[in-house]
């Protein structure tokens, strides 16, 4: 029986999907900790939760559901938003420190992956093992993020526009070093992987912050549904044009 990839084709509209899914992460995640006030500890349960539910389908499924996959993703990035403020507010090791740590456990995940299957490539992904590793790499991935975009504007006092634009530009030249260059294609997927959170993280801050701290204040929740509606319109955009091709 041929078994069937589980994950998303790298394209355009991935990456869309990526910038936007942790932008949707980080307005979430701030809506359940300040907004609501549940504060850190209460929704980082919550948080854990979504992603174990999340992953459960995603595992369950045999094949790649849009819906699932990026299910998992925003609530890796919603996990992320909560593991990086437990770390920096309950911890108190802060931004710089916390990023060290979680970049620690990325480097580790992805030393392992390759160690196993000599080769970090995502897709397609087959295997039940390899698709566990790619998701915990996913998940320290998007946790860093947020404490690096966190780093940028707490540490560095970077405005949020400031930041979205810092990390947005070393994305563009990921883009143009996968066209014009040698680099291992693969290493490239990953340094754009890991810096599109912090894109999201600061982009997702400058659309809910304050105006006199640098954002539009449109709020948690309706920058959260913002980013899910422009969402599902994507998925449903991909969904349509891959059944026409």
């Amino acid at each position: 029986m041929e078994k069937l990839n589980k994950v998303a084709q790298i394209t355009l509209v991935f990456w869309v999907l990526k910038i936007l899914a942790t932008t949707l992460g980080e307005t979430l995640g701030d809506f359940l900790s300040m907004t609501l006030n549940l504060g850190y500890g209460k929704a980082f349960l919550i948080t854990f939760l979504l992603f174990l539910i999340a992953l459960f389908f995603q595992l369950r499924s045999k094949k790649y559901v849009p819906i699932y996959f990026w299910f998992v993703v925003v609530s890796t990035t919603t996990f992320g938003t909560e593991i990086s403020d437990f770390i920096d507010r309950t911890l108190h090791l802060g931004y710089t420190y916390g990023s060290l740590l979680l970049f620690m456990g990325l480097f580790a995940t992805l030393f392992f992956w390759y160690k196993k299957y000599k080769s970090l490539e995502v897709y397609p992904i087959f295997e039940p093992n390899k698709e566990i590793l790619f998701w915990i790499a996913v998940l320290f991935s998007n946790s860093l993020g947020t404490a690096f975009g966190d780093y940028l504007s707490d540490v560095l006092n970077f405005s949020y526009l400031k930041g979205a634009i810092i990390t947005a530009s070393i994305i563009v030249v990921v883009v143009l070093l996968h066209y014009i260059s040698k680099i291992n294609k693969v290493i490239l997927f990953w340094i754009a992987f890991i810096f599109t959170r912090p894109f999201g993280a600061t982009f997702g801050d400058f659309l809910t912050k304050p105006i006199d701290k640098g954002g539009l204040d449109l709020g948690t929740l309706n920058a959260s549904i913002i980013s899910l509606l422009l969402m599902t319109i994507f998925i449903l955009y991909n969904n349509f044009k891959s059944k026409k091709a």
